[in-house]
């Protein structure tokens, strides 16, 4: 990452990448050490499944 917040990606991988279309790119990270960080990742995560959770969907929740 550079000081401006962008991705620095290398020249030689530049140069294999196809010109003037849509790359997928998967960042990895390290896993934070922090405590408290670790409970901010994992409260975060937790947010962003049920976020994508609908009333709807409380028909699975039902046992028959």
């Amino acid at each position: 990452m550079t000081s401006e917040g962008e991705l620095d990606i290398p020249h030689a991988l530049t140069e294999i990448l196809p010109r003037g279309e849509i790359v997928r790119m998967i960042l990895l990270i390290s896993e934070p050490t922090d405590v408290y960080e670790q409970a901010a990742w994992s409260r975060m995560a937790a947010e962003q499944f049920l976020s994508g959770y609908s009333e709807v969907d409380t028909i699975y929740d039902k046992k028959s």
